[in-house]
């Protein structure tokens, strides 16, 4: 039992060596052009067809020594021989194809691969004085190379007349007497079988290349078109993505339906530049956006910083959010984190820019309704109490200061220092308890 679970194994690691050997070298780089991509598949299909050919021959040498032990009488020592030789030329093309110099000239293994199998068994006939056209493996190595490898009709015509040259030398030159492998067949039989067998194969590789050729042209242009698309659909998910939360986006992409959602407790901040609309009568109106469009973007980052949504801008105001479309405990202290950097940013262009802005801040706590609206140019948009208050306190601000409502005291009393404004006159609400955020706590 044991011995055969040890044969079983030692037969495993065998094949698995074996395969691991008859891999192809991997190619330096990716087919960037049909050049570089043809010469990948003749390398990869020129080392399955040395392996094909090795084994064929170890087939044949295999049952020479099978004659050589049970049927001696049947035994040839010269066509061992010349197997043997053949073998060798073979392995030396494995070798050759693990070099650089195999891998950069796929084109020398492949005529030495097909010379050692057409013309190598010739030389054993040669030595002995005549020459004998090979019926059988003139025929088999021609189809087999134009099989497995379907490309440079060019080269396989050259691989042909190198026999052909060959079979010259040896009648004409060499002055060897031919020998038909059958009696019924003649020279100019053969010579006709022949050319019509080579003639179907180099017209079949010719008519594969081509298809070949239109094939890679097609996925390339096939590929090109995908990552045109895919790259356009990055920059719709990007611009998307600039207009909505994440969340809503990928729902909205899913669901087609109204998307309106209540949180229980966030924290709504309004700001806006005091005295935008004396300042814009005074600049040119390129000059005009590219100010707003500074203090705004500078205010995006300090967004994203925070972890905030930016709702919307309107005019000279600038509206953001803590505690949605994902709900966090911490959303009035990231809120007023956000309204002090606001503060420290904009004194910052105004000393680049020499201008004197000033903006008023106001901050409210509580629940809100959220959602998008709108079929054509939608914004993901707030309602609610929560966001009238926001907006009350700035409009009826301190410019320069930040003002918040008393339920976002209470959440950040502990933490920050405050200022009591007292009591404010809040339209739509009376007088109310506001308090004027001075900075954080120590």
């Amino acid at each position: 039992m044991q011995q055969a679970s040890f044969r079983k194994m030692w037969l495993s690691s065998l094949l698995k060596r074996v395969l691991k050997a008859m891999r192809p070298p991997k190619p330096a780089s990716q087919a960037a052009n049909y050049e570089t991509w043809r010469n990948n598949f003749m390398q990869s299909r020129l080392h399955l067809g040395l392996w094909v050919a090795l084994i064929f021959f170890l087939t044949f040498t295999a049952l020479e020594l099978r004659n050589l032990w049970f049927k001696p009488a049947q035994f040839k020592e010269e066509w061992l021989i010349t197997q043997i030789i053949v073998e060798s030329c073979l392995l030396f093309c494995l070798a050759l194809f693990r070099l650089p110099v195999g891998r950069r000239h796929p084109t020398l293994v492949f005529l030495i691969l097909s010379w050692s199998v057409t013309i190598g068994p010739q030389l054993r006939s040669s030595f002995n004085g005549h020459f004998e056209p090979s019926l059988l493996v003139w025929p088999l190595m021609f189809f087999g190379q134009a099989t497995l490898m379907p490309v440079r009709w060019g080269l396989h015509l050259i691989s042909q007349l190198g026999v052909l040259f060959y079979c010259v030398v040896a009648v004409a030159f060499l002055g060897l007497k031919v020998k038909m492998p059958a009696v019924w067949l003649t020279p100019s039989a053969m010579i006709l079988y022949m050319f019509w067998i080579c003639f179907i194969c180099n017209l079949s590789v010719y008519l594969y290349e081509r298809l070949q050729r239109a094939e890679f042209k097609a996925r390339r242009d096939l590929e090109a078109a995908y990552c045109q698309l895919q790259s356009e659909q990055e920059r719709s998910e990007k611009l998307l993505l600039n207009i909505l939360p994440e969340t809503i986006a990928i729902r909205l992409k899913k669901e087609h339906q109204t998307i309106a959602e209540s949180f229980a407790e966030v924290s709504v901040l309004f700001a806006d530049i005091v005295g935008f609309t004396e300042i814009s009568s005074q600049v040119s109106p390129r000059e005009l956006v590219k100010l707003l469009n500074e203090i705004f973007s500078a205010f995006d980052h300090l967004a994203e910083e925070h972890g905030l949504e930016k709702i919307k801008t309107i005019g000279d105001a600038y509206m953001v959010v803590a505690g949605l479309p994902v709900q966090r405990e911490d959303h009035a202290a990231a809120i007023a984190d956000m309204a002090l950097d606001m503060q420290q940013a904009l004194a910052k262009i105004n000393s680049q820019t020499s201008q004197n802005f000033r903006i008023r801040i106001g901050i409210a706590t509580g629940p809100v309704v959220a959602g998008v609206i709108g079929i054509k140019k939608f914004i993901y948009d707030l309602w609610g109490d929560t966001v009238n208050m926001a907006s009350r306190m700035e409009s009826q601000g301190i410019a320069g200061r930040i003002q918040v409502t008393r339920a976002t005291y209470e959440c950040l009393k502990k933490e920050y220092i405050f200022e009591e404004r007292g009591l404010v006159a809040v339209k739509g609400k009376g007088e109310m308890s506001t308090y004027l955020l001075v900075g954080k706590g120590r």
